[in-house]
């Protein structure tokens, strides 16, 4: 065949694609399992994280049962789902599920002689999705831990939102005002004094991903209310 002809050209493009795509899918399907242990490795460390265990992945999966002694699986009346796995719920399909239809993962934690509660978060940035977990404190009020992480928001600005000096802010807040009702926890632009327990300072620039974490830890904490309500 004519190397110069258009012929050759097509059928060279052609071999190229399905050759290129056949190794891709075979990468893809080889490393599957190993992509799926790290997600799960990443999931355990955040979760410890929550309440200030923070390890490298491989110590969180042998510190991942030390801590968290119950996974429990909720419903929007405050019971217990004793037949869903909670590890296993994925929140990007959850949220987009009718409110009572939805399964809400809880992990309950012991550390130093204490009980703890991590709830996992799933919501909109500015780009993508954003998540995260809150760990409170015996009482079922008080925050001793946020983490957050994004897809893909704004380097700078909204992306901020997964260091240390932003999670920080939620730890002392607390979800409930002094008669017992949810307020959640707000990002305020600006800046909010240190004695506002509903308040943390939102990021300069990053508005959109600021109220889009507030929006996700209101929106995700409030279901988890009856059950501590019930319990």
């Amino acid at each position: 065949m004519d190397r110069n002809s258009n012929a050759y050209t097509f059928l060279f493009a052609i071999i190229m694609v399905i050759v290129l795509g056949a190794s891709l899918a075979f990468i893809a399907e080889s490393t599957k399992e190993a992509r799926k242990r790290n997600v799960e490795l990443e999931k355990k460390q955040n979760i410890l994280s929550a309440i200030g265990v923070n390890v490298s992945r491989d110590q969180a999966e042998l510190d991942f049962d030390t801590y968290i002694k119950k996974q429990l699986t909720v419903k929007s009346d405050g019971s217990i789902d004793t037949l869903v796995n909670a590890f296993t719920i994925e929140l990007k399909k959850e949220v987009k599920r009718a409110t009572e239809d939805q399964s809400l993962p809880l992990y309950i934690a012991e550390k130093d002689g204490k009980t703890y509660y991590i709830v996992p978060l799933y919501g909109a940035g500015l780009w993508d999705a954003i998540w995260g977990y809150i760990g409170l404190d015996s009482d079922e009020n008080t925050i001793i831990g946020a983490v957050f992480d994004h897809k893909g928001e704004t380097a700078g600005l909204g992306a901020e939102i997964n260091q240390s000096w932003y999670e920080d802010q939620y730890i002392g807040d607390k979800i409930m005002d002094e008669n017992g009702n949810f307020v959640s926890v707000k990002a305020i632009k600006g800046g909010t004094p240190l004695s506002n327990l509903h308040g943390v300072d939102a990021i300069s620039g990053g508005t959109i991903t600021s109220d889009g974490v507030t929006d996700m830890v209101e929106e995700r904490l409030a279901r988890y209310i009856p059950y501590f309500k019930n319990n």
